[in-house]
């Protein structure tokens, strides 16, 4: 009786686990970690590294972009506003999904 508890219980918290890293964005930014809700669910872009990356590079990934990934570089410092409307704008017209 209760290892099928177990069983069940870890299956639950397996489920969660699997359904929050298919729902979030996780950025690694060398020194803090930051969440995006992903668009849709999927595995695609779960881990990102911006440590050493061009923000050129990671505006052009469309998944982040419509994620919202220029707002939290712009909340970072990373970048400014103005960066980051001028990326959207010129990927915005990009028709391929990198």
């Amino acid at each position: 009786m209760w290892q099928k508890i177990r069983l069940v219980i870890f299956a639950a918290v397996l489920a969660v686990a699997v359904y929050f890293l298919l729902s979030y964005h996780i950025i690694y930014f060398g020194n803090s970690i930051k969440l995006i809700h992903k668009a849709k669910p999927t595995s695609e872009y779960t881990f990102i590294n911006v440590v050493n990356k061009s923000m050129e590079s990671i505006m052009r990934i469309d998944t982040l972009r419509e994620a919202g990934i220029g707002d939290i570089l712009v909340e970072m410092g990373i970048m400014s506003k103005k960066e980051k409307e001028y990326f959207e704008q010129e990927f915005k017209s990009d028709p391929v999904y990198y």
